[in-house]
């Protein structure tokens, strides 16, 4: 075994890789190696033998089948699936209680966000809320360039963005107009199903311009049978009359998917524990009243149409002809030998049934796909805005009443990890907070927002905000204050703040990523790849995220011998990237016994030293994970 000390890849994961290597698990017939277009062996799947592992028949062509497809659905999946040399830098300045906060905010570019949150949040997100553009020819998708190989848009993706803004106008006339905005949710689709977990689900806002679209995208990523429901959302309270076709629009959708459909279910309708009471002092307790009617009438059910008597007064009920009584006459019987039934006092009453809370499974009820109108409208999310601002700002800001509601659907244990990659207003962020304040649950959230620039003649230009990204930050902070100047649960545990990282070029000089590129003497007068304008601590978080580790715990930062070190989360991770690193200095770090310790490869004092490291760390903490970049 090599003593040299492995190297960080410090860029995200090649997916198409990873899904060739699960398929090679299964099929090893189907896949073999195959030159790329610079000559290096990769894997790669031979899909006719595959189609054939597949059939029961001999594979002759391609069959006739029902499936979604649209130009630029290929690239679509390439670009969802190559890898980025992408970093994600710390903003200490504009974050909040950057040292304590579970929540993030992450400025950038949300396709290539989900990548890099691969590692992390693998598998543990409980709810995705995202209200992407409706694509309504007025609004901008993602300037994701379907058309490069995965090798190009890796070198691409290496080179800082200068505009810092990738959107683009998707109008009407475009010829592709249906399709690139499908392109562009399926592949951002695509990647946030990873981090779902096995019982989680995502939530999308949607009007009626993509809605089948939508539906057909999300039976393809996650697949037709872990359909949960549509929401009807009803989002203007007064009639708009300007429409040419003289309807008013007043419902938008909320369409939700589950990862897997026999793990998940939407939490319910909360029971109204006030309408149990026991008036006539019941030995079973409470109880509400239910109506025994059926649906069926006599000519479907004449078993269900029939007259019961109450035992007092004598008195025959009988259900109207279009519809029957719910139970048998024999149920129908023993209920009332129970006196399970709640016969009328008025001629004009029908008898009804007994509902024991004590009998209740639990306490929730089924939750309806139209949404109470309690929710809120468009008009209470523009209020929200203006309340904290004293100006608008967002068109057509979600209400946090309408968010919160989702969220105790999605989100009701007190720790479910909540994420939204499309945070716009921020209302998502803020509902969150609002909804842990209220029940004490400490939900940490993950928001996504690209810092698109904003117009020069605005009122949010003229108060000094640049960017949508600016404001949503801005939007949160205020947010924060005034909850916690109200009431909150005594059990919470107040994170209104968020750490701010920054999508970014990586940190390391592009001789590390293209060595086939550089010749001898580049390489003798480049010895550090390490760019010179990144810090300590953006090192750091590249290693946090190429190791999977959690970004939002505790970084305590020390001088040890002279040199500056990292602890996240004491010992969960130890970083040293001075120059010049002695034994001594490895010797004290490994007597913390750190589960992952990373230096910098340039930065040990001489050769014999960096030979050694491994060996100190076998001897003094053999199961620390040792690194280099």
């Amino acid at each position: 075994m090599s003593d040299e000390i492995d190297k960080l890849k410090m860029h995200s994961p090649d997916l198409t890789q990873d899904n060739i290597a699960k398929i090679r698990a299964l099929f090893p017939g189907c896949v073999t190696e195959a030159a790329d277009e610079n000559g290096k062996l990769r894997l790669a799947v031979d899909f006719d033998q595959l189609r054939q592992e597949l059939s029961d028949s001999i594979v002759k062509g391609p069959q006739e089948r029902y499936h979604l497809n649209w130009p630029g659905k290929r690239e679509a999946l390439i670009t969802a699936n190559a890898p980025i040399a992408k970093t994600l830098r710390p903003a200490r300045e504009e974050s909040v209680d950057f040292d304590t906060t579970q929540n993030l905010f992450i400025e950038g570019d949300n396709l290539e966000a989900l990548k890099l949150l691969q590692e992390t949040y693998l598998g543990k997100v409980k709810m995705i809320y995202i209200d992407p553009p409706y694509n309504t020819g007025h609004d901008f998708v993602y300037d994701d360039d379907f058309a490069e190989s995965s090798a190009e848009f890796l070198e691409r993706s290496n080179q800082r963005d200068d505009e810092g803004n990738r959107m683009v106008a998707n109008t009407i006339a475009n010829g592709r107009f249906h399709s690139d905005w499908i392109s562009f949710i399926f592949s951002r689709l695509v990647r946030a199903r990873d981090l779902l977990s096995g019982d989680g689900a995502v939530f999308i806002s949607i009007n009626d311009v993509e809605m089948v679209n939508l539906r057909k995208v999300c039976d393809e990523v996650f697949g037709a049978d872990n359909f949960v429901t549509s929401l009807i959302w009803k989002s203007r309270q007064i009639i708009d009359s300007r429409n040419k076709t003289n309807s008013s629009s007043d419902h938008e959708y909320i369409v939700v998917y589950a990862r897997s459909i026999s793990e998940f279910s939407l939490r319910g309708k909360a029971i109204d524990a006030a309408k149990y009471t026991n008036p006539d002092e019941d030995e079973r307790g409470p109880w509400m009243s239910n109506s025994i009617l059926g649906l069926a009438n006599a000519q479907q059910r004449p078993n269900l149409h029939y007259a019961i008597t109450d035992p007092e007064t004598g008195r025959d009920f009988m259900c109207p002809p279009d519809s029957g009584w719910r139970y048998s006459k024999e149920t129908m019987k023993q209920k009332i030998e129970e006196e399970r039934i709640v016969f009328p006092k008025k001629d004009d009453g029908r008898p009804r049934e007994k509902k024991f809370k004590s009998e209740l499974n639990n306490e929730f009820t089924g939750f309806s796909s139209v949404l109470s109108t309690e929710v809120g409208f468009t008009l209470n999310g523009s209020r929200e805005v203006r309340d904290l601002f004293g100006n608008k700002f967002f068109d057509f800001p979600k209400p946090v009443s309408l968010i919160q509601a989702l969220l105790e659907q999605g989100a009701p244990n007190p720790d479910d990890i909540v994420v939204d990659f499309f945070a716009g207003s921020g209302t998502t962020a803020h509902a969150v907070a609002k909804l842990n304040s209220e029940d004490g649950g400490n939900r940490p959230f993950v928001t996504v927002q690209i810092p698109e620039e904003i117009a020069d003649g605005s009122e949010a230009h003229a108060q000094g905000f640049h960017s949508i990204a600016e404001l949503t930050k801005e939007r949160i902070r205020r947010a924060g204050q005034k909850i916690l100047e109200g009431e909150c649960h005594p059990d919470w545990n107040k994170d209104v703040g968020f750490r701010v990282l920054k999508i970014d070029s990586s940190n390391m000089a592009d001789v590390f990523y293209t060595p086939d590129q550089t010749s001898q003497a580049d390489l003798l007068s480049r010895v550090d790849n390490v760019k010179p304008d990144r810090t300590a601590e953006d090192l750091l978080f590249q290693v946090l995220l190429d190791w999977g580790v959690d970004l939002t715990l505790p970084i305590r930062r020390e001088t040890v011998q002279g040199k500056t070190v990292f602890f996240v989360d004491d010992t969960a991770l130890m970083a040293c990237f001075d120059d010049g690193i002695s034994e001594d200095l490895v010797k004290e770090l490994a007597g913390h016994a750190p589960m992952r310790i990373v230096f910098k490869d340039t930065g040990f004092a001489d050769d014999q030293t960096k030979i050694n490291v491994r060996q100190i760390f076998k001897a003094m903490s053999p199961e620390t994970e040792v690194k280099a970049i």
